[in-house]
C-alpha cells in the first residue's frame, strides 16, 4: 500500500501529513513517499518525514504506483499524471465549485473523496477536517480583528481612567463561531452572538456570552442538516435584520461565519448597517471566500466602508499552518485507519457505509456523489 502526499499549490503552506501519522501509516504496514519540500510551508523539514519513516521523491515518481493520494486541496487534474485509475484521491475538494475538476478526476478513473463533505455523526467527528479548520479560524478571526482594532480588548482601570472593554458580535455559532466567542472572552471583551438555530443559545450561554435572538418569528429549531443551518424564511430575515441593525451600531468588532453548503453564503450586514457602525470598528467575514456576510467584502482583502475595516477572511486556518497541518493530518489518518484491513494491507471502503457514500464523489469512471447531482 503506497501513500503519496503532495506539496500544495498556489500558495497553500499546509501539508496533508505530519512524521507522526507518517509514523503510524508505516506502522500499519503502508510506505508513504512524501514529494520533496512539501512540508516547508508548516515548519516540517525532509529530513523530518524521513526520520519518521518515509521516503522522499519528485510528484512523479510518489504518483507512479501510488494507491491513495493525500492533500490538502484538490490537486490540478494535470498535476496528477502519472497516476494510474483507481488510485483515491482524499483531500478537501470543493466539488460544487470545482465541477470541471471533478469531471477531470473522474475521466482518469480516480476515485476522489471529499474530505469536507464528511457527516456530523459521533464516530466521524475524529476525521471531520472541518470542524478541525474551523476552529483555528474561529480564533484566527478575533486575534486578526483584535490587531486591527486598535484599541485595548479587556477593561483597565488605571490611575489615569478606565477603559471599556471592546464589544464583540459574533454572527453564526458553528464550530468556529464558538471558537471565536470563547477567544474573544479570554481576551476580555464583552462578547455576544446570534445564530438561526434555536439549539444554539445555551451553547452561547454557557461560553458566557449573551445570546441575541429574534423573539418574534421562528428561526431553526435543533442544528439543521448536517449540523449546518439552513434557510430562514422571509418574515424571520425580516425581524432578524431590524434586531441585527440596532445591536450593531454599539459593537466593535463584529465575526461573520455563515454558510449554507453549496450555495452563496447568506447576506448578514448590509452597507447601511456598516455605516451605523463607529469609525475604527472592524468586521472580520469568514464566509468571503463563498460570497460573504456582508457587503462590500472583498475575499483575501482588507477594504475600508464608512471608516470601517472589513477584512475578508480567506483560508484563516492556513496562517497557522503548522497547527492547521497536524490537525488536518490527524483527521485523514483517523479516516483511513478505521477502514484499514490487515489482510488487504490497506483500507477497504464499502460502498454502503455510511460515511463512504457520504465524501465519494467520482468511482469507476463516473461521478456518483448524489448531492453533486442534485
Amino acid at each position: 500500500m503506497k501513500i503519496a502526499v503532495l506539496k500544495e499549490s498556489g500558495g497553500e503552506p499546509r501539508v496533508a501529513a505530519i512524521p507522526e501519522t507518517v509514523k503510524k501509516f508505516v506502522g500499519l504496514g503502508a510506505s508513504v513517499v512524501i514529494e520533496a519540500g512539501a512540508g516547508q510551508g508548516a515548519a516540517i523539514s525532509d529530513a523530518d518525514f524521513e526520520a519518521a519513516g518515509a521516503s522522499l521523491a519528485s510528484r512523479a515518481d510518489a504518483l507512479t504506483g501510488a494507491d491513495f493520494i493525500l492533500g490538502i486541496n484538490g490537486p490540478e487534474p494535470a498535476s496528477l499524471a502519472g497516476a494510474r485509475s483507481g488510485t483515491r484521491l482524499v483531500a478537501a475538494l470543493d466539488p460544487f465549485r470545482r465541477r470541471s475538476d471533478i469531471e477531470a478526476y473522474s475521466a482518469a478513473g480516480l476515485e476522489a473523496l471529499a474530505m469536507e463533505w464528511m457527516p456530523r455523526i459521533t464516530r466521524a467527528q475524529s476525521m471531520d477536517i472541518l470542524s478541525s479548520q474551523s476552529n483555528l479560524a474561529g480564533y484566527k478571526a478575533v486575534v486578526d480583528g483584535a490587531s486591527l482594532y486598535g484599541r485595548a480588548f479587556p477593561m483597565m482601570m488605571t490611575a489615569a481612567g478606565t477603559v471599556s472593554p471592546a464589544r464583540v458580535f459574533v454572527m453564526g455559532v458553528g464550530v468556529a463561531g464558538l471558537q471565536a466567542i470563547a477567544t474573544a472572552k479570554r481576551l476580555g471583551a464583552q462578547v455576544s452572538a446570534t445564530d438561526v438555530r434555536s439549539a444554539t443559545k445555551e451553547q452561547i450561554q454557557s461560553l458566557g456570552a449573551k445570546p441575541i435572538f429574534v423573539e418574534n418569528a421562528a428561526g431553526i429549531e435543533g442544528e439543521g442538516q448536517g449540523g449546518y443551518a439552513g434557510e430562514t424564511s422571509e418574515e424571520y430575515r425580516r425581524a432578524q435584520a431590524e434586531l441585527v441593525s440596532g445591536h450593531l451600531a454599539k459593537q466593535d468588532i463584529v465575526v461573520t461565519t455563515a454558510l449554507i453548503p453549496g450555495k452563496p453564503a447568506p447576506r448578514l450586514i448590509s452597507d447601511q448597517q456598516i455605516a451605523s457602525m463607529r469609525p475604527g470598528s472592524v468586521i472580520v467575514d469568514l464566509a468571503a471566500s463563498a460570497g460573504g456576510n456582508v457587503e462590500g467584502t472583498v475575499d483575501g482583502q482588507t477594504v475600508e466602508r464608512h471608516g470601517v475595516k472589513i477584512v475578508g477572511a480567506s483560508n484563516l486556518a492556513a496562517t497557522l499552518a503548522s497547527d492547521a497541518s497536524a490537525l488536518f493530518a490527524r483527521n485523514l489518518f483517523n479516516f483511513l485507519s478505521a477502514y484499514w484491513d490487515k489482510e488487504q494491507g490497506g483500507p477497504v471502503l464499502p460502498d454502503e457505509d455510511e460515511i463512504v457514500k457520504a465524501i465519494r464523489v467520482t468511482h469507476g469512471g463516473r461521478i456518483v456523489s448524489e448531492r453533486l447531482a442534485a
